[in-house]
């Protein structure tokens, strides 16, 4: 016999009134509908179920047996089928995969695993390194946020700006570039260092060098910014990294930086999911958190989603 949901939920409200006329106002059926649903159910078991004694009726033996079972089954399915809820993050217990370069990890990992635990101290924050190509991993389910610059995602992964960052220039403490006003043609003259995941010597830089009629010598390219800013203090390269993501480590190293003689686009810092967690409470609480954390770095920020 197909399981029909609809006779659970008929059986539970005629154990519950013990009446036809009681379980079809509860139902919001009429009578007679509600008496061919019972003979439904009566068939289904090979059982009365309610039978008449005097002006009521009665549960038989078989339906006493099942009354407790038959409001359990329908209560975790309704709570099963019901939109869901806010996660209650006391209790959640739960390890999210966040894909993102070693710069977003460097200027917000401490603040979002420390505002993560804060509020559910069973949550496990795994963060994953950019990946050296494009991935389906969003989509595969490896994943469940990509934080970065995501310019085209594929057509149904969901995107949220977070950040609008900058390119600046990087360079050790008393690099000759930082005496004497910068020029497009002083900033192109030196050696440069670019950064990489997959190993590409030039961009939007030599773009904009181009349109005015200069190059730039890159001596070396690194994969990460991290790779990049350790490489700055001992040397006289000269590096270009994102200003407010690497703030933080441009200081520990003791690094300077100065605005660029360019006109560049800016950096569009964004998180990524799959749809399979729009809906998702524990999901949205962690885009929240991540939407949070990258407001109190400064710089220009807005909460916009944007579906593709």
């Amino acid at each position: 016999m197909q399981l029909d949901l609809n006779l659970l939920i008929a059986l539970d409200a005629l154990l519950e009134e013990e009446s036809v006329g009681g379980a079809a106002a509860r139902l919001h059926l009429s009578a007679p509908a509600m008496s061919r649903t019972l003979g439904r159910i009566r068939r289904a078991l090979g059982d009365p179920v309610l039978v008449r004694a005097g002006r009521t009726m009665v549960p038989t033996p078989r339906a006493l047996a099942v009354r407790s079972e038959v409001r359990a089954l329908v209560r975790r399915a309704q709570a099963l089928l019901a939109p869901e809820g806010e996660p209650d993050l006391a209790t959640l217990d739960r390890t999210f995969t966040i894909q993102a370069n070693d710069a977003v990890v460097a200027s917000i990992g401490a603040r979002l695993i420390s505002a993560t635990h804060a509020a559910a101290p069973h949550v496990t924050i795994r963060m994953r390194a950019e990946a050296p190509a494009d991935t389906a991993d969003l989509r595969e389910g490896r994943v469940d946020l990509e934080i970065g610059v995501i310019a085209e995602p594929a057509t149904e992964i969901r995107r949220e700006f977070l950040l609008a960052d900058r390119i600046v220039g990087v360079v050790r403490a008393g690099h000759p570039l930082l005496s004497g006003r910068m020029t497009p043609a002083r900033f192109a003259a030196g050696l440069h260092l670019v950064t990489s995941r997959r190993g590409r010597l030039s961009g939007p830089i030599d773009t904009a060098l181009a349109e005015l009629g200069l190059t730039r010598r890159v001596l070396a390219a690194a994969p990460t910014y991290a790779t990049s800013l350790l490489l700055l203090p001992d040397s006289d390269l000269v590096g270009s990294i994102a200003g407010s993501l690497c703030r933080p480590a441009i200081a520990a190293l003791g690094l300077r930086t100065f605005a660029l003689p360019l006109d560049l686009p800016e950096l569009e810092i964004s998180q990524a999911w799959h749809p399979r967690y729009d809906a998702d409470g524990a999901h949205r609480w962690l885009r929240g958190v991540v939407r949070e954390v990258f407001a109190g770095l400064g710089g220009h920020t807005k909460v916009t989603p944007h579906v593709p």
